[in-house]
C-alpha cells in the first residue's frame, strides 16, 4: 500500500543462516548508529536485541553506542550465558533482563529496541498512551500500544522483566515504560527501529500539543474510524521495514560501510 507505479520488493530472504545472520547484524549496527545520531544515548542505557535466525532461544545484543559494527555484537541465551559473537565486553544486565523476557514471552518478536530518549522519558512521566493526534501516531492505534504503569527502579530482577513483557501483551509492538522510556518490537530490526524513531517523535509532538492545550488551545483528534483505517493500511511488517530504509541508507552512506566490519 505504500508504493505506487512500481512495487517495492519484499523483505530480503537468505539461503543460509550465516548470510541471514550477517544481514541482521549489519542492520542492527546501523540501527544503533541511527539512534546515536538522533540523540537517544544516555550513558550505557539503551539496547537493541535481535533473535538469532538459527538458535531461536538466543539473541544478539550490545549496549547503545554510535560506532558499533556487526562484529561487536554478543550472542546470549535466555539464561544470560554468552554463547557467541564478541565476548570482549559483557552484555548490560538490565538490558538483558528486559530483552530476554520480551523474546521469551513473544516468539513472534525478532527484534526489540529500548532507550532512554528525551521525549520518551518526558512523556513516560505521565504513564499515559499517546493520543491519536495526527496521521503518523495512528501507527500506534489500539492494542498495538501499551503502557507499563509501574516503576521499580533499574531492572535487576527477572520478575520485573517478566512484568514488562506481560504488559506489552500478545499483540503490542510499542510500549511506554513509566518514568523510564520507550520499548518497541518487530519482526525485523528495521521495523522495531522505525517504530522507535516514530514513537520518540510522537512523544515530542504530544508534549508540544499538551503545552498548547494548557494555554487553552483545543485538541482535535483523528476520528476513530480514520485512525483504525490508517493503522490497518500502513502498519504491516513489510511497510514498516521499508519506512526505516531512508535512515538506514543515509547512515550507511555516512559510515562508509564501517558498520559491516
Amino acid at each position: 500500500m505504500i508504493s505506487q507505479g512500481v512495487s517495492l520488493p519484499g523483505i530480503p530472504t537468505h539461503p543460509t543462516f550465516a548470510l541471514h545472520r550477517q544481514w541482521m547484524l549489519e542492520h542492527m549496527a546501523i540501527a544503533f548508529r541511527v539512534f546515536a545520531r538522533k540523540g537517544y544515548t544516555e550513558g550505557m542505557s539503551g539496547h537493541i536485541s535481535v533473535r538469532d535466525p538459527e538458535n531461536h532461544h538466543a539473541f544478539w545484543t550490545r549496549r547503545h553506542f554510535g560506532l558499533l559494527k556487526a562484529s561487536d555484537m554478543i550472542l546470549v541465551d535466555y539464561e544470560g550465558n554468552a554463547i557467541g559473537g564478541n565476548m570482549s565486553r559483557p552484555a548490560n544486565a538490565a538490558g538483558f533482563l528486559i530483552h530476554s523476557a520480551v523474546h521469551k514471552a513473544r516468539p513472534d518478536v525478532t527484534a526489540a529496541c529500548h532507550t532512554h530518549s528525551p521525549a520518551g522519558k518526558a512523556w513516560s512521566s505521565f504513564a499515559r498512551p499517546l493520543e491519536m493526534l495526527n496521521q503518523d501516531v495512528t501507527y500506534f492505534y489500539g492494542s498495538a500500544q501499551a503502557v507499563y504503569p509501574d516503576f521499580g527502579g533499574v531492572v535487576f530482577t527477572a520478575e520485573e522483566g517478566e512484568r514488562l513483557a506481560a504488559a506489552l501483551g500478545p499483540k503490542g509492538k510499542r510500549m511506554i515504560l513509566r518514568n523510564h522510556g520507550l520499548l518497541t518490537v518487530g519482526s525485523t530490526v528495521d521495523e522495531a527501529a522505525y517504530l522507535y524513531t516514530l514513537m520518540e517523535r510522537s512523544c515530542e509532538v504530544q508534549l508540544l500539543v499538551e503545552a498548547a492545550a494548557a494555554n487553552g488551545v483545543e485538541k482535535v483528534f483523528v476520528p476513530e474510524e480514520s485512525a483504525r483505517y490508517t493503522f490497518e493500511m500502513a502498519s504491516d511488517p513489510e511497510a514498516l521495514y521499508w519506512e526505516f530504509q531512508p535512515d538506514l541508507e543515509w547512515e550507511e552512506h555516512c559510515s562508509g560501510g564501517a558498520h559491516r566490519l
